[in-house]
């Protein structure tokens, strides 16, 4: 990866950025890389590898996060990802979430640098597309300063050259993964400092990053920034990125309605593959945050699209009550 590339980024998230998500994501900005939730080295051994990495090639650029800490299983965690056809392996090692320790992943591997660089060298040794770290600046009472510099000369050490720093400590003691992502104090400055001391590592930055006036300002100090809840429930704010962050002409969407009529397509081929309506709209919802028939939106698609056999009709229904609040038709029905 380029260090003078800017680099703009949808999070990783557990639950939320699975292939409707990214392939919604996909419709507002060419330009992000998106990111698979993250999936462990060992349910890519001996799980249902279809369902865990099938993507579909309209959402790449696209990343797959894994979860492990054994650099054999690791390596080929990675080189299923390489030929299932990712742009990227990432690899977490900012996760709090008390089963990710228990398993000896996550956030508690910052405790084990060592390990780290190991898991990392064996990666980026097993493929040719680039592998990546996502991790915190500390966990517990490690110094923000001494043992995050430890750490990342020690990860260095691997040949890894992209880091990706989720600007805030993770308490493993007594947070639960949300306080984890709100209460530990946000040090941007620290990773900022990250990039001066290694400026030819790519310094990614994420966390309690609210928009893009906010990516803007941190992309004045580091290579790429990474959003994670602004972008889920916010995301047309995405429709911006191309513009704003890559100086590209903006997706072509004059309203959020435009990205209703993409979704239709694949909505319909998903229903006919029997998925639910509600696996796929639930990553809409936030797409009028803000704006006039926004909680009617919500409103429809929450109550109407769970029920079975719930189909295009309810996402039709939807648009119209938007439109109807802001007096602009909705586009014909396919």
């Amino acid at each position: 990866m380029n260090p003078k590339e800017k680099i703009f980024a949808v999070a990783p998230m557990m639950d939320w950025t699975d292939r409707h998500c990214r392939m919604f994501h996909r419709q507002l900005t060419r330009r992000a890389l998106l990111y698979t939730e993250m999936v462990t080295a060992l349910a890519i051994r001996h799980g249902d590898r279809q369902r865990l990495l099938g993507f579909d090639p309209a959402e790449q650029p696209v990343a797959l996060q894994i979860g492990g800490s054994e650099p054999k299983l690791l390596a080929e965690a990675a080189a299923w990802g390489e030929d299932w056809g990712y742009a990227e392996i990432n690899l977490n090692v900012g996760c709090p979430s008390d089963r990710v320790q228990n398993g000896r992943f996550g956030a508690c591997l910052m405790a084990e640098p060592e390990l780290v660089r190991d898991c990392l060298g064996e990666m980026l040794n097993r493929v040719k597309v680039p592998v990546t770290v996502k991790c915190r600046i500390g966990i517990d009472d490690q110094d923000e300063e001494e043992d995050f510099t430890r750490f990342v000369e020690t990860v260095m050490q691997s040949g890894v050259t992209t880091l990706i720093v989720h600007a805030r400590k993770a308490w493993l003691k007594g947070l639960s993964p949300r306080e984890n992502r709100e209460i530990p104090p946000l040090n941007y400055g620290r990773v900022y400092r990250l990039k001066q001391r290694h400026p030819h590592l790519a310094v990614i930055i994420n966390g309690g990053i609210g928009g893009l006036d906010e990516a803007e300002e941190h992309l004045k100090h580091v290579d790429g920034v990474m959003l994670g809840r602004a972008a889920y429930n916010t995301p047309w704010l995405l429709s911006e990125v191309d513009r704003r962050i890559f100086g590209e002409a903006a997706a072509e969407l004059s309203s959020p309605l435009e990205a209703v009529e993409r979704m239709k397509p694949y909505i319909a081929e998903q229903l006919r593959q029997g998925v639910w309506l509600q696996n796929v709209t639930r990553h809409m919802l936030g797409l009028f945050h803000g704006m006039p028939g926004g909680r009617l939106w919500r409103r429809v698609l929450s109550e109407e699209a769970s029920k079975p056999g719930a189909g295009l009709e309810v996402v039709e229904k939807a648009a119209e009550q938007v439109a109807s609040r802001i007096g602009t038709p909705a586009l014909a029905a396919e």
